[in-house]
């Protein structure tokens, strides 16, 4: 996946499929193939959830590395039969790493400039749109809080409901329910001037 593509406005995430039962416990004994089928499988999503949150960079190959190490270490304590799916799981992860990146590096969140953005082929009319609306939310959420937009990516492009938010980042679903509403409060008071003339 291409991270500068990361702020193109697409549908809500798909949801992942589940590893099934034997690729899990594979992952868990350590086996290589079944590694690889875990990461082939959600280093999308990591890495979307990671550029989206912390901006454009080679730290973002970095960050979603620590990712899948802390998640390979931990896949043991996992519970398949819990409630938590694996990519929510994973994701929970993804934005301890962010949230650790933040704190020891002072990260601040670096929006995608003009010429970093892809898109994909259609008119040039219309591909011209989608880099503008993508450049324009870009800095826009830079704008946003951490936290904000921290709630924001994941309601908006991993399609979580603010109870799995919560969950993700270990907060409560009514803190999650006030950021959320307070990051698309703020979107739309910074993209009114996108929106509207068009």
């Amino acid at each position: 996946m291409s991270l500068t593509a990361a702020w193109i406005p697409v549908p809500a995430a798909r949801v992942l499929p589940e590893l099934d039962r034997a690729t899990l416990d594979g992952c868990r004994a350590g086996d290589g193939a079944a590694l690889g089928v875990f990461v082939r499988r959600h280093q999308a999503m990591v890495f979307a959830f990671l550029s989206r949150t912390l901006g454009a960079g080679s730290h973002v190959e970095d960050l979603a590395q620590e990712v899948f190490l802390r998640a390979c270490r931990a896949l043991p304590g996992f519970d398949a039969a819990g409630t938590a799916r694996l990519s929510t799981w994973l994701l929970t992860i993804a934005s301890r790493v962010a949230t650790d990146a933040r704190r020891k590096r002072k990260l601040s969140f670096a929006p995608f400039e003009a010429g970093q953005l892809l898109v994909a082929p259609g008119t040039p009319e219309t591909e011209r749109r989608r880099a503008e609306i993508g450049l324009a939310l870009a800095r826009a959420a830079s704008e946003l809080s951490d936290a904000q937009r921290d709630v924001f990516v994941l309601a908006e492009f991993h399609d979580l409901d603010t109870r799995a938010i919560a969950a993700v980042l270990r907060i409560r679903e009514s803190t999650a329910r006030t950021r959320l509403f307070r990051a698309r409060e703020r979107l739309r008071e910074l993209l009114r001037g996108v929106w509207e003339d068009r």
